[in-house]
């Protein structure tokens, strides 16, 4: 109980200031949240998808491939099912390449998608912290300058302890955040890295399988 109280009267004492930096907080760590569990999604479908896909394509079984990517919903999936709509058309290996970059570019911004809020919400907060220790601190010498000469360094101490509590909490918030960033931020190129690996197993399977049965068809 002791803690609440503390915390309690950090806030009250912190000025209006405090809970301004209490919204962009909790705006950003829902904002984490929502990131963290769709890339979890994406990186499990797209882990368990491609398990199933590769075996297909390492027999050049693309029609059923094709089939099994065009109802998938996981990034890898879609990505293969772009490849193989050009491989029937593709004349040359750098047309199926540049559809599944195309893929990539597509992609790629729905993974990365508000994960950059984070980092700017870390500095609002921090500049709001800021913000609020000036203008606290303003009032106190303000206050102090019509205050009783011997109570002045006593009025002067408290109130600047007031007024650095919002300093402490932009930081207290930005600081998280800011790990929260990094930390979104590496997880996304994790799946981007095993999209991009993906990409270029199915493009070789794909391109191996042509020059087999270029033969054929000659």
């Amino acid at each position: 109980m002791e803690f609440i109280d503390s915390v309690i009267r950090f806030f009250q004492t912190g000025g209006a200031f405090m809970y301004p930096i209490v919204f962009v907080l909790a705006l950003g760590i829902a904002i984490a949240i929502e990131r963290y569990i769709t890339l979890t999604r994406a990186r499990r479908k797209s882990q368990k998808h491609w398990e199933e896909i590769q075996p297909m394509l390492e027999h050049g079984r693309f029609d059923e491939v094709t089939e099994f990517t065009e109802a998938s919903e996981a990034p890898v999936g879609r990505l293969i099912s772009l490849g193989l709509a050009r491989r029937a058309s593709a004349r040359r290996r750098d047309d199926i390449e540049i559809a599944m970059e195309e893929g990539m570019m597509e992609i790629i911004p729905q993974l990365e998608k508000r994960t950059h809020y984070l980092a700017l919400f870390a500095n609002i907060a921090t500049l709001l912290g800021l913000l609020g220790t000036i203008m606290g601190l303003i009032e106190a010498f303000t206050a102090v300058s019509a205050a009783n000469p011997a109570e002045k360094a006593d009025l002067l101490s408290a109130s600047i302890s007031v007024a650095m509590n919002t300093t402490a909490f932009g930081l207290m918030a930005g600081i998280p955040l800011l790990l929260l960033h990094a930390y979104l931020s590496t997880k996304t190129s994790d799946l981007v890295d095993s999209l991009e690996m993906a990409s270029v197993k199915t493009l070789n399977l794909i391109t191996e399988f042509g020059k087999r049965e270029a033969p054929e068809g000659a």
